[in-house]
């Protein structure tokens, strides 16, 4: 048992209204620089709709992530050792300014200095990159104000598998819905940009698993562009080099939370560490796709089991880091409540940060008198009956199986409805606690889930780990080496398909 510590992350989409105000906070702090201009580490998605970069969930399109052939052991997607030279000049799978979009800024200084006219003069948008005038057709959330529309939602990638009525379903306008889906870097315990540089400048920190560049190492070869499902390390093409979301380690280190996180509005974000076992990461790996989330959860380890203390001491691991692991709101959400799912497992990198899928309204019905009618006599029916179909959420959530997203939005709603029949009275407490029997939950799980979901504190959301940042450089003569190596458990390198 190879114990390692990692800090992971879980958003609640249920809560987040859509404000930008993390992207706005990551912006202004890291990506705020000549080059970073069309970067955003953190964004904000509409879903459905095509994300940022356009279309990012094509790997049909990018080739991102590690892939399974018919048996054979699991190899990345975009790149490999034959491959990598011959795709120094032109990756055939690189996003480009057109999946992204050309960074703008506006004239203001027209506006003081326009000479006298009859028309009000106006602050033009000028290309930061070529400084001229330009016609802006892209944004980092151009489908925000189309929110749920046919125009660009009908190319989401999830919509795959969905049936025509569905689909007609999700864009018809009386019904139009749509949520947000923040995304940050995933830090994964696999990561396939790591896996994919040749000259080794992307790595993960060996005591808490954020993945960094290494900006001297960094040549430019861009194969993390490339390899990367989530599309998450972008190419400066001012300095040369990769950059990513670095999770704000500085921050943490200091025990303050990310950017993001301590600027979120909606109080969606929570953060904690987490212990793992990294021998079993290529086991994992190779399991179908159906086997993936239980898989993942596998991996993660009780902090509270003797033996995987035993193990993390003896890994080097503070006890500090195991008491806050003890304490981790993500452990709570992942592994005890089964609510948070990882987003596209299948891409077998196994991000660190999940996600509590959203409810979403139920679809009405016409009675024959013309009143519109949502109720159902079965307890759950409106997760059958949202206006997302489920077969859209488990593409996003569940590998495209919808068990675990089913288990987790059931529990969702019991909750939801024990709490309002101990509230507010209009819903039967014998009825609520059926519900919540049914959705393998007990009343004193549910106070606990309600009270971490609505009533955390700041402390209570944000478990950060002491970082022993010290301690890891002091291990070894060599700082770079305290760095944790790519592919599976970070030990032999970086493993690439040949």
């Amino acid at each position: 048992m190879n114990v390692r510590s990692q800090v992971a992350m879980m958003f609640h989409l249920d809560k987040c209204i859509g404000c930008h105000t993390c992207s706005i906070a990551c912006k202004n702090i890291w990506t705020d620089r000549k080059g970073t201009d069309y970067m955003w580490w953190n964004n904000v998605e509409t879903k459905p709709g095509t994300g940022f970069p356009t279309k990012w969930e094509d790997q049909e399109k990018f080739k991102g992530g590690w892939e399974k052939p018919d048996g054979q052991l699991v190899q990345l997607k975009s790149t490999s050792k034959l491959k990598v030279i011959g795709n120094i000049f032109h990756h055939p799978h690189m996003p480009s300014m057109d999946d992204y979009y050309e960074p703008w800024t506006y004239d203001y200084q027209n506006l003081f200095n326009a000479p006298e006219g009859a028309d009000q003069p106006t602050a033009r948008p000028i290309s930061m990159i070529t400084g001229e005038h330009i016609a802006v057709e892209a944004g980092p959330n151009w489908d925000d104000d189309l929110g749920g529309s046919p125009v660009y939602a009908q190319n989401d990638p999830n919509l795959d598998g969905l049936t025509e009525e569905q689909k007609l379903q999700l864009f018809s306008v009386e019904q139009l819905v749509f949520f947000y889906f923040p995304r940050i870097c995933n830090h994964c315990l696999n990561p396939s940009c790591v896996a994919s540089c040749p000259s080794g400048a992307l790595y993960k920190r060996g005591e808490d698993g954020i993945v960094l560049v290494d900006q001297k190492r960094c040549r430019a070869w861009r194969s993390c562009v490339a390899a990367c499902p989530y599309k998450k390390v972008y190419f400066n093409w001012f300095t040369g080099k990769s950059e990513k979301c670095i999770l704000c380690f500085p921050r943490l280190e200091t025990g303050q939370a990310p950017a993001c996180f301590h600027s979120c509005v909606g109080r969606i974000r929570y953060l904690g560490n987490m212990l793992y076992d990294a021998d079993r990461i290529e086991e994992v790996a190779n399991l179908p796709d159906e086997e993936l989330i239980e898989g993942q959860r596998s991996l993660i380890l009780d902090p509270n089991d003797p033996h995987v203390i035993d193990a993390a001491m003896k890994n080097g691991i503070p006890e500090a880091v195991i008491e806050s692991a003890q304490e981790s709101p993500v452990y709570k959400y992942v592994i005890d409540w089964k609510l948070a799912l990882p987003p596209h497992i299948e891409y077998r990198t196994f991000p660190m940060l999940f996600y509590v899928p959203p409810m979403a309204p139920v679809i009405a019905r016409r009675r024959e008198s013309g009143a519109l009618d949502a109720v159902n006599d079965e307890l759950f029916h409106d997760i059958e009956d949202s206006r997302v179909p489920l077969q859209f959420l488990a593409n996003l959530f569940g590998a495209g199986q919808q068990g675990h997203l089913v288990y987790a939005l059931r529990k969702q709603k019991a909750v939801r409805w024990y709490r309002r029949a101990l509230t507010v009275g209009d819903v039967s407490l014998e009825m609520a606690e059926q519900m919540l029997a049914e959705a393998d939950c007990t009343p004193e799980e549910a106070d606990a889930i309600y009270k971490l979901t609505s009533l955390c504190t700041f402390e209570e959301r944000f478990v950060i780990p002491p970082m022993q940042r010290e301690q890891a450089l002091a291990s070894l003569s060599d700082p770079h080496e305290a760095k944790a190596s790519a592919g599976f458990g970070f030990l032999s390198g970086p493993k690439r398909g040949s």
